[in-house]
């Protein structure tokens, strides 16, 4: 059960996610959890009034007209698609999940990523397959420092979990922040330095135009040797070609990719037949329903008195 959100009456919500499986759940928690609101799908044509839009790759049609929206709920992690929107109203503010119950799973899908290339199950998988019984020296974890690019709600949730499991853990992020308990690094200098220390590297950085394509060839190639990547972000972070070169010539030892520059992957993708390369299909942190629209009802029914909100995003910042 949701709590229901006081003060919402005869607002007019507006949703819509492309998954038309998944309509009437959302529809029916977004009554429940605002009363006295009419809440509709978004359908191709619909220009009418609207207070709020909780959206997650909408298309561009369902932002053009002029609504009269008091604001924009993102309900996924990544807000890049949204503000390419947006651009005509710098005034609308967007809102993302705070969390959305996302952290927890970003956690499990990265630890997932750098236990099974620090145990080397693929090489024991190999093994396995060729009915081979053979055991290798353990890696030395002292020696296995993971490099987390992004350190935001995510990306902390996921540096706390490796550590639980004794890895050393650096952060990079684009400028300065507060001294913590992880050694951070900051700024084209600072990416570097910490690269040149992590056998892995996991992004998990907004898609801005500054980190659009941050990890090129020149980006990659310094990390040690064998190193691995694992991208949960975006998939335009990652310079693809560079990436296959670099496993190809055997710099790199693999990567673990769940986003990409197109989604689907095309069947003839080449990282489909490249064996180092482990594939998933954008699921490493799904929305969790009931928890989402838990929070938008509040922020909505906050917005309603006046009051300020938390998740808001920064346009000049681009999160």
């Amino acid at each position: 059960m949701i709590a229901t959100a006081p003060g919402t009456q005869n607002l007019q919500i507006l949703f819509y996610n492309p998954d038309p499986d998944g309509h009437a759940g959302w529809l029916q928690l977004l009554r429940e959890a605002l009363p006295g609101a009419v809440v509709r799908l978004w359908q191709p044509g619909d220009s009418a009034p609207a207070d709020y839009a909780l959206v997650w790759q909408q298309p561009a049609a369902l932002l053009e007209p002029e609504r009269g929206l008091k604001a924009v709920f993102n309900l996924g992690a990544g807000v890049d698609a949204v503000l390419k929107q947006l651009k005509h109203r710098p005034d609308l503010p967007l809102i993302r999940i705070d969390d959305g119950a996302m952290a927890i799973q970003m956690a499990e899908y990265a630890c997932y990523g750098v236990l099974h290339y620090f145990r080397q199950f693929d090489r024991y998988g190999r093994q396995a397959r060729d009915g081979e019984w053979t055991r290798h020296a353990p890696l030395d974890k002292s020696q296995f420092t993971v490099g987390i690019l992004g350190l935001g709600v995510l990306g902390s949730r996921v540096a706390q979990a490796l550590r639980h499991f004794d890895f050393p853990v650096l952060g990079w992020t684009r400028g300065p922040r507060p001294a913590s308990d992880i050694q951070t690094f900051h700024g084209a200098h600072g990416l570097g330095q910490l690269l040149r220390r992590c056998r892995v590297a996991i992004c998990m950085l907004p898609l801005t135009e500054e980190t659009r394509g941050l990890l090129n060839r020149a980006a990659l190639e310094q990390l040690p040797p064998h190193s691995y990547i694992i991208n949960v972000a975006r998939g335009a972070h990652l310079v693809q070609e560079d990436l296959l070169a670099l496993i190809r010539n055997g710099h790199l030892a693999g990567a673990m990719l769940d986003v990409f520059d197109e989604e689907p992957l095309p069947p003839q993708h080449p990282f489909w037949h490249e064996p180092c390369i482990t594939i998933t299909p954008h699921i490493s942190a799904k929305t969790v329903r009931a928890e989402s629209i838990r929070q938008v009802a509040q922020k909505i029914a906050a917005l309603e008195c006046g009051e300020s909100v938390t998740g808001l995003v920064d346009r000049n910042k681009g999160y």
